[in-house]
């Protein structure tokens, strides 16, 4: 330590690769929490029997009409497996995948604060900005665990019931097979990144309160309020900035020329949740007084 450092008190610069070493051993940590749960997954089990129930249902009764209101592209199953995934990804969005991840995401701090874990935690001692980062992207690790739960179990199932083949497109193009999993491998990643505001909401919402069930409730509240207002016509005005808006849009990769506008502004609308929601959390952790 220099004469520098000893008069104004200052310690020596930590390295910037033990830096790195740290968080990212923090965040390993985070990830196993998040990951090793038994509650998160039974989460990720239910969800993947998702495409199971919907491709059984379908095979059993495949030689029966189907109705209108079924959702979006299960007519299209019983010929391609590949449909599976997509319905079922379309079918858990409104509810069930908002609702998994706001469970996951208002427990992040809420439910270390319950525990009284938290202030341990911040006495090791952890950075409040980088402990929030590595929960943040803990949940965010979880959201896209449990789209590609959906996926791969639609694929497979899809595949052993239907067969996957080449894909007919709605514009009635048709693509090989090969272009058709890579399209659907886009839906997955839209779907994915389209739960980030969600999850920045999530993690606001468990700065603000010591118990876990209040902010899950909120950030399940928040998606299904914006769902509601998205189906008002009168408020069409506000539509394109609502958080679950542009959660449907995937369908434009189902088309013969991608609008890549359409998906860009989808997930601009995500980023700007997640910068606004992520803002507010951090000024909320990192000023918070932690008492447990």
């Amino acid at each position: 330590m220099s004469l520098a450092e000893l008069e104004t008190g200052a310690g020596p610069a930590t390295p910037p690769t033990r830096t790195r070493g740290a968080f990212t051993r923090l965040l390993g940590s985070e990830i196993r929490l998040v990951l090793g749960r038994r509650r998160n997954v039974v989460l990720l089990v239910g969800l993947a029997l998702v495409p199971v129930l919907i491709g059984t249902v379908v095979f059993v009764t495949q030689d029966t009409a189907v109705g209108a209101g079924g959702p979006p592209f299960l007519d299209r199953v019983t010929g391609n497996g590949l449909f599976l995934v997509l319905t079922a990804l379309v079918a858990c969005l409104p509810l069930l995948l908002p609702l998994v991840v706001g469970i996951v995401a208002g427990d992040a701090v809420a439910g270390e604060a319950q525990a009284g874990t938290l202030r341990y935690l911040l006495l090791v001692p952890v950075p409040r900005t980088r402990l929030l980062a590595a929960k943040a992207l803990a949940v965010l690790v979880f959201a896209a665990c449990t789209v590609v739960a959906i996926a791969l179990s639609g694929l497979v199932t899809g595949a052993a019931y239907f067969g996957v083949g080449d894909v007919t497109l709605l514009s009635g193009d048709t693509v090989s097979t090969a272009e058709g999993v890579a399209r659907t491998a886009g839906i997955v990643a839209y779907v994915g990144l389209s739960l980030t505001g969600l999850v920045a909401v999530g993690l606001f919402f468990s700065t603000l309160t010591e118990v876990p069930v209040a902010a899950m409730a909120a950030t399940v509240v928040v998606a299904i309020v914006s769902g509601v207002l998205d189906a008002l016509p009168q408020l069409s005005a506000v539509h394109g900035a609502l958080l679950t808006h542009h959660w449907l849009d995937v369908g434009e990769l189902l088309r013969a020329e991608i609008d890549v506008g359409v998906l860009g502004g989808g997930l601009a609308v995500q980023a700007a949740w997640a910068a606004v929601f992520g803002a507010l959390a951090w000024s909320r952790f990192t000023t918070a007084d932690v008492s447990s």
